[in-house]
């Protein structure tokens, strides 16, 4: 009846023995492999060592000797206790929708407190390699063989290994997700202490050479998917309209009293060789914020305080109300309503940018400062990961592309911001690099303030799925879009191949 074949970190940590034996005890657990840099020292007959190594050769070594058909892989970086059935439930589901790989919702203990901890269904743009899977994972030992003899096995990833074979098992099953809380995981002190900053890991320059293999492993999966664009790029359109400036500062905002002053004031004392102005969308604020910016244009002719006539507007419609306006330059430049410029030249920087290359879209670095405008950790934000070969490629494995970003007003008015209040900066970079280039500026150049009122301060776990979701969806909806423009050059090329000529 044995059926798993249980693939345990040796962590050192205290909890360790305790969950050894819950899996040693459960009889559809045939062994525990434990990986262990050291010997540590006499194990139960039901267990074996595996040698520390690298996640990709444990892979291959464990799919050619393992005699089960499921392995359990876990994320022990906190105890785990396993729930009544846990183990029954997933050997049931794999089984019945013949799954690749089977992961469930779990409980958090924290404080004696029992709270429930859903995850997010699994879908073709949930491509991030730090997707919430939980912390168990059961893999079809079948589906994990078909899918690496299909794709020509796992590289000899140090980091990446796993990555590699949830994504190649995603191309031929379902990766299924249980709405059930199967497992319990306890919260450590270490963890409710220093839970700030894991938003930002991949960003620490230690973390280099794990994010080139992560890199290598999404685009080697695009390109499976038929969704990999080569670093060619159509030329930005010329303008087609006359605009008021060279150049918008766009700044929505809503319910901001505290903070819209000093972002105003910070966009109109930028030093510029060229024109602009700054357009804030106010959208219907209810606290102050209306009354302060008429004061604001009265004095500084070039804001333009706009209020929608539309109710329904979020962040993205309120772009767009500043894009499509008459007021609007030639570039839109993006300033959130509680944060800065970090000098009055940042303006001139990106403008600069704009211009002189064949960009839609330029992204600079920010640093993250609290509400005194001191430097907090993670501190600079400079998303070095971007290459101008494959960042277009790479921006769909990770969740943003940074800020400030400024954009090239026509490209704008072609596509449009999702109206929507969180992700629609990300949506409109996909949508720009699917076909443009982007420039990056790797020097400081905004504050990104860090308040408790902030839209992203203290998220709830199902808001926080919801984000993640979202931006699932939409990397969904972008890799579909990419896959049908492959074959549509694809069946150009076949048809110039045939005929010996281009289209007309």
């Amino acid at each position: 009846m044995a059926q798993i074949t249980v693939i345990l970190d040796l962590t050192g940590q205290p909890y360790f023995q305790r969950l050894l034996d819950s899996f040693i005890r459960s009889p559809v657990v045939s062994k525990v492999m434990v990986i262990s840099p050291e010997h540590p020292g006499a194990l139960p007959a039901k267990c074996d060592i595996l040698e520390e190594a690298t996640s990709g050769t444990i892979v291959n070594q464990l799919l050619s000797t393992v005699d089960t058909p499921y392995v359990l892989f876990l994320h022990p970086t906190r105890e785990i206790k396993l729930g009544a059935n846990c183990l029954e439930r997933f050997l049931e589901v794999a089984d019945t929708m013949r799954a690749g790989m089977v992961y469930s919702d779990f409980y958090e203990s924290t404080g004696g407190e029992l709270r429930e901890h859903p995850v997010n269904d699994y879908q073709i743009g949930s491509i991030r390699d730090d997707f919430d899977f939980g912390f168990l994972a059961l893999f079809s030992v079948s589906a994990a063989r078909h899918a690496l003899s299909k794709y020509k096995g796992s590289a000899p990833y140090c980091y990446a290994g796993w990555y590699d074979l949830r994504l190649k098992i995603s191309l031929e099953q379902p990766l299924f997700h249980i709405q059930e809380c199967l497992y319990t995981v306890m919260e450590s002190e270490k963890e409710q202490n220093e839970s700030v900053n894991t938003h930002f890991a991949y960003l620490d320059p230690h973390n280099d050479s794990v994010q080139k293999e992560m890199e290598e492993t999404a685009t080697a999966h695009l390109r499976r998917l038929g969704a990999y664009l080569a670093p060619a790029f159509e030329s930005v359109p010329p303008s087609r309209n006359t605009f008021p400036v060279e150049a918008s500062v766009v700044i929505p905002v809503r319910n901001r009293l505290r903070t819209i002053a000093d972002a105003v004031h910070s966009a109109l004392s930028q030093a510029a060789d060229f024109s602009f102005n700054v357009l804030v969308v106010d959208n219907h604020s209810s606290d102050g914020t209306t009354a302060c910016l008429r004061e604001i244009s009265k004095q500084r002719p070039a804001l333009r305080h706009i209020i929608p006539s539309r109710q329904d507007l979020s962040i993205g419609g309120c772009w767009n109300e500043a894009v499509f306006s008459s007021d609007c330059g030639r570039y839109a430049v993006q300033l959130d309503s509680d944060d800065l410029y970090s000098s009055p030249r940042s303006l001139q920087k990106i403008f600069d940018l704009l211009t002189k290359g064949n960009y839609a879209m330029v992204v600079g670095s920010y640093s993250i400062v609290n509400a005194e405008l001191e430097e907090i950790p993670p501190g600079l934000i400079d998303h070095r990961e971007w290459t101008a070969t494959n960042g277009r490629n790479n921006a769909l494995r990770i969740n943003g592309l940074g800020a400030p970003r400024a954009f090239n007003t026509e490209v704008l008015r072609q596509f449009g911001f999702l109206n929507v209040g969180y992700g629609e900066d990300y949506a409109m970079a996909l949508r720009i690099t699917r076909e443009y280039q982007i420039g990056r500026i790797y020097e400081n150049l905004y504050l990104c303030r860090r308040w408790e009122g902030n839209s992203d301060a203290s998220l709830t776990v199902a808001q926080k799925n919801r984000h993640d979701a979202f931006k699932d969806k939409i990397r969904t909806i972008e890799i579909m879009a990419r896959q049908e423009l492959n074959r549509q050059k694809g069946r150009k090329s076949q048809h110039t191949d045939s005929t010996g000529n281009g289209y007309s």
